[in-house]
């Protein structure tokens, strides 16, 4: 996806959120505050962009989201369950009435045999609602699983704000 199509993306978004009345936060790992950075080059952001969360560690996880030593202790930081608590997290500690949530193994190396390179785990939900998860394995460099990260974290957010479906 070319950066005008990840703008084109981010600025529906922006307009479905804006048509319901919705800001929304994000809770970010291996992508670094890529989502947010794609929603506020989008003028009048402030409108439906609440706040970014970047959690790279587990103490920030914990610190700024809540996300439970327990979970990240039986889990890891790339999995189902820590998403949700980060999710969660960012709903709770923000304004926003929608969040989504990324955490991954961006590359080249960290990666296992039970999590390879290109795994990234997603959160996303409403405040009130259920907060759904999905993992997804990408192809590419660190680049391009970022990227491709962002692009599909940003098409969750639009299914809720949009029509309240979820695409996995």
């Amino acid at each position: 996806m070319t950066d005008e199509n990840l703008y084109q993306l981010a600025e529906r978004v922006g307009q479905a959120l804006k048509a319901k009345g919705m800001m929304m936060a994000t809770a970010e790992s291996c992508t670094g505050g890529w989502i947010a950075q794609a929603m506020t080059a989008v003028p009048g952001s402030s409108e439906w962009f609440e706040r970014g969360f970047v959690v790279y560690t587990y103490i920030s996880k914990r610190e700024m989201l809540g996300v439970k030593p327990e979970t990240l202790e039986a889990h890891g930081a790339v999995s189902l369950e820590t998403v949700r608590e980060m999710t969660a997290g960012a709903l709770e500690r923000s304004h926003a009435q929608v969040a989504v949530s990324v955490s991954g193994t961006a590359g080249p190396s960290g990666g296992t045999p039970q999590k390879p390179v290109g795994t990234v785990c997603f959160g996303w939900g409403g405040k009130g609602g259920p907060v759904h998860a999905a993992v997804k394995h990408f192809d590419g460099d660190r680049e391009a699983v970022r990227r491709q990260a962002v692009v599909f974290a940003l098409e969750q957010v639009l299914a809720v704000a949009g029509d309240g479906s979820i695409r996995r």
